[in-house]
């Protein structure tokens, strides 16, 4: 198994999870750590380590034409995908805690998660248009 596929492997049982048992006590205990985002993140820096020295001087002064070459490599995409799937979770972690908080139906937050996974801006944007119109009860402390 590659740490590409690793990647996926490690973050899907969160993403079920808040999808399709967002009461469960388990999921609300486990979604409520920000640690959840560690798996991907130690993949991504596994992956980073040992060509660090050759990544950072490119996303320090990116150069599209640079950054393809970059993102073309086994280890490009690897790391590309460790950082999506790694941020995405953070995000859908934050849509789960802030929906629930608000006391919206998992019934049109589960689309909107999976959107996140999918294609993670707009599942966040789609989020934060309904939330701004829906409203809901306000939240004391955002959730981390």
């Amino acid at each position: 198994m590659t740490v590409f596929e690793l990647c996926n492997l490690v973050v899907l049982p969160f993403w079920l999870l808040m999808v399709l048992l967002p009461a469960w006590t388990v999921t609300r205990r486990l979604i409520a750590s920000p640690w959840i985002v560690a798996p991907p993140a130690v993949l991504y820096l596994i992956t980073l380590l040992p060509v660090a020295t050759m990544i950072l001087p490119e996303v320090v002064n990116p150069v599209q034409a640079r950054i393809m070459g970059l993102l073309g490599t086994p280890t490009g995409t690897t790391l590309a995908w460790a950082h999506f799937v790694a941020f995405d979770l953070f995000v859908g972690r934050w849509i789960y805690l802030d929906a629930r908080a608000r006391g919206y139906s998992a019934w049109w937050v589960s689309p909107v998660l999976v959107l996140t996974l999918l294609v993670g801006p707009v599942g966040l944007l789609i989020y934060l248009a309904a939330r701004t119109i829906v409203g809901g009860a306000p939240v004391a402390a955002e959730p981390a």
